[in-house]
């Protein structure tokens, strides 16, 4: 029993201490998405710069009915916008734009872009092909899903 008692007791002495290092190892950033160590100062700076350079990329002056053409002074905006869109989702920032591509951008409360469309006349467009194991394309002949009859069977109710 007094074995038990002292096993006891030298248990009981332990304790967790918290030094101020609760956020160990890496953690998204639910705003900006990058996943950085809030633990190391270089990845915490290097956070809040790319941070902040999203913040400023996608905020706008200008009125919410502006007009873009590449002669306009309010391109290069947009073209910073279209900067911060490629290389979020990796695509080369030295691209140029076609001479007939327009941009829409979608203004929210706070000068803050929403959206942005890129849209481009074409000459030319390719069929995309199913991966394996996915659904089938519709055939050609099918009428598209929108344009059924509600009170068909198969048709949206």
């Amino acid at each position: 029993p007094h074995s038990q008692h002292s096993q006891r007791s030298q248990r009981s002495r332990f304790s967790l201490q918290d030094a101020g290092q609760r956020q160990l190892g890496p953690r998204q950033c639910g705003s900006c998405g990058m996943l950085f160590a809030p633990g190391i100062p270089e990845d915490r700076l290097q956070h809040l710069r790319h941070h902040r350079r999203l913040r400023e990329g996608l905020r706008h002056s200008y009125s919410q009915h502006s007009r873009y053409s590449q002669h306009s002074r309010l391109f290069p905006q947009a073209e910073q916008v279209l900067a911060v869109v490629d290389s979020e989702l990796g695509f080369p920032s030295s691209l140029q734009l076609p001479r007939d591509s327009r941009i829409y951008l979608f203004i929210g409360t706070g000068n803050c872009v929403l959206g942005c469309l890129e849209a481009q006349s074409i000459q030319q467009a390719f069929r995309v092909l199913p991966e394996p194991g996915s659904a089938p394309l519709p055939a050609p002949q099918d009428p598209p899903q929108h344009s059924r009859d509600p009170g068909a069977p198969g048709g949206a109710a």
